[in-house]
């Protein structure tokens, strides 16, 4: 009993892994239980037997991208101190997640955040979400960062958040669309002069 549900655990693990790089190229809705079945060898079945919708599916590619994402990102910053060095520390993480990305089709939020923006239902709540504790806890460094002198005491941290989200918005676009090698340098620049820090 117990070998069979790791071995179900095991599986599901290998499902969400090949769908990770699937959907990061082909989109959330690019993954089809035929493919993922061919590609790892089972019956359709066999893979919607460990999920029960191909929705249920997506959120839980979701979710795994929320924990690589987290691994890659704030992971690396952790060793920071709280407020602007944290946030800094953050924000290059940030760019290189995207200049060096861990999956093919590179960051699967972005892309599936515009993919399911104007759509009802768990995987637009589940990004909506996951992209609300990101911006939480970056909108907590930046009040640390003003609380503690290192950003003008007017500065509004909802405007530094948007303009950091749009920063790493045209930075995803200039890489991906336009193949601009020259974009993470320019989106680090950006940065640095919103946070007047030699980022």
């Amino acid at each position: 009993m117990r070998r069979s549900v790791a071995q179900a655990r095991q599986t599901r693990a290998e499902i969400i892994e090949r769908s990770l790089v699937l959907a990061s190229v082909a989109g959330l809705d690019g993954l089809t239980i035929g493919r993922l079945a061919a590609d790892l060898g089972m019956s359709k079945s066999g893979v919607l037997g460990h999920f029960g919708s191909k929705e249920a599916l997506q959120v839980a590619v979701v979710e795994a991208a929320a924990d690589l994402f987290d691994r890659e990102v704030p992971g690396r910053a952790r060793g920071a101190d709280p407020g602007l060095p944290r946030l800094v520390a953050l924000c290059a993480a940030w760019v290189d997640y995207h200049e060096h990305p861990p999956l093919p089709g590179g960051c699967l939020f972005t892309a599936a955040a515009s993919e399911f923006d104007d759509r009802e239902g768990p995987v637009r709540d589940t990004l909506a979400a996951l992209a609300g504790v990101w911006l939480r806890d970056l909108r907590q460094h930046v009040r640390l960062a003003i609380g503690a002198g290192d950003l003008p005491a007017n500065s509004d941290p909802d405007q530094i958040l948007f303009e950091l989200t749009g920063h790493i918005l045209a930075l995803h676009s200039a890489l991906r669309l336009n193949r601009d090698p020259t974009a993470p340098d320019r989106a680090r620049r950006a940065i640095a002069r919103l946070l007047g820090s030699d980022t």
